[in-house]
């Protein structure tokens, strides 16, 4: 039977810029300076054709990223998804993330090598 890609959905219409997330995953995994599981990146601000102003957090997940396998592995989730103040970010199968994609401000992330 195939294992089944899991992967994290951030709704980033709702990340808020708190850096929970990393500050989470670098507690977490006793990352250093200059590593990183997650980093969020502000987008903006900057003004739309309609005249309103938008600006938004986007998380990244870079190589490091492991989904917190061992957190997972004993039932937990991920330290991004469980300290997030703002719900923008949930874990799962790829296939029941997919699902979820409702609106263009919502990302996919599978990490490399499972």
């Amino acid at each position: 039977m195939a294992k089944e890609l899991k992967g994290l959905l951030v709704d980033y219409e709702f990340c808020s810029g708190c850096h929970a997330c990393e500050v989470a995953c670098k507690k977490s995994h006793g990352l250093g300076a200059g590593q990183y599981g997650v980093l969020v990146t502000k987008f903006g601000p900057f003004q739309k054709p309609d005249g309103r102003w938008e600006m938004d957090f986007v998380p990244h997940f870079g190589e490091l990223c492991d989904l917190c396998a061992d957190r997972v592995a004993s039932g937990r989730k991920p330290s991004c998804v469980h300290h997030c103040q703002s719900f923008a970010i949930q874990y799962g199968t790829v296939a029941e993330l997919a699902e979820k994609i409702d609106k263009t401000k919502m990302a996919l992330f599978v990490p490399q090598g499972q």
